[in-house]
């Protein structure tokens, strides 16, 4: 299965729990960290609800 980069480049402060929580999950722990996951649909649902937040690295 195909791999994902993950890079947080906004912060999550003023954000919903749910959307720290997330980022949380996502194993991003301060801006510009970038984390690589498989491309699972699990992994890819969790990345678009906080796409405002983070960015996608192929």
């Amino acid at each position: 299965m195909a791999t994902i980069k993950v890079k947080q480049v906004r912060s999550a402060i003023n954000r919903t729990a749910r959307q720290k929580a997330t980022i949380e999950a996502l194993g991003l722990k301060k801006l510009n960290h970038v984390v690589e996951h498989e491309a699972t649909p699990q992994i890819l649902g969790m990345v678009k609800k906080v796409q405002h937040l983070v960015e996608v690295v192929e």
